[in-house]
């Protein structure tokens, strides 16, 4: 026989399932493990999400201050210290940057500070400096040039295909029907009058 024959289990690890509602004998009948009424021991036990009894809910009960700008703009920091690593020979671009791992994305903003003075003569592109950063560039000899930020156009739906309209069929004119002539009045009869013998 196999060694695989005597492997068990430890104990403990497969639990007996509870059979519920097979009766007194089991160990799990009346109830079934639910208690006694209440909301539990109904048939939909499901509770709407922040539900708390009646009890006030915590998203209710937290403060709320301050707000969410839409309109603000995240940039990835780049220092002139890391900056100074790049040679005077080519300019620095976003995507040089991403090359040498400094920023994440080269579609995203770039924005340089100053960490220290640069010694070297660098044309470094991104879409902001700070006042400090511009002027220990151009004390260097380099040059700040700032990339213009391109608003992102909004693909806009396509338009349905305008169906040609099918063009109306005149309906055929009908002949025109004859007025039906009246049938003659005949004359009326008049009553024949008796005449009375005068005696």
């Amino acid at each position: 026989m196999s060694i695989t024959n005597y492997l068990m289990p430890p104990k403990g690890a497969n639990p007996a399932r509870k059979r519920r509602g097979r009766g007194q004998g089991s160990g799990h009948g009346g109830t079934s493990c639910r208690g006694h009424k209440g909301q539990q021991a109904r048939g939909n036990t499901m509770r709407a999400r922040g539900l708390e009894g009646g009890q006030m809910p915590l998203a209710r009960r937290l403060p709320k201050r301050g707000f969410t700008n839409k309109f603000r703009r995240e940039y990835q920091i780049v220092s002139l210290k890391t900056l100074s690593s790049f040679s005077d020979s080519a300019p620095v671009t976003l995507e040089a940057m991403q090359k040498k791992g400094l920023i994440r994305k080269s579609d995203l903003l770039v924005k340089v500070l100053d960490a220290e003075k640069l010694t070297k003569k660098l044309e470094i592109h991104a879409h902001a400096f700070t006042k400090s950063a511009k002027e220990s560039i151009e004390t260097a000899g380099g040059k700040a040039v700032v990339i213009k930020r391109v608003a992102k156009t909004e693909a806009k739906p396509k338009s349905k295909p305008k169906l040609k309209a099918k063009p109306k069929l005149k309906p055929e004119a009908k002949p025109e029907a004859k007025p039906k002539s009246k049938p003659e009045a005949k004359p009326e009869a008049k009553p024949e009058t008796k005449k009375q013998d005068k005696e």
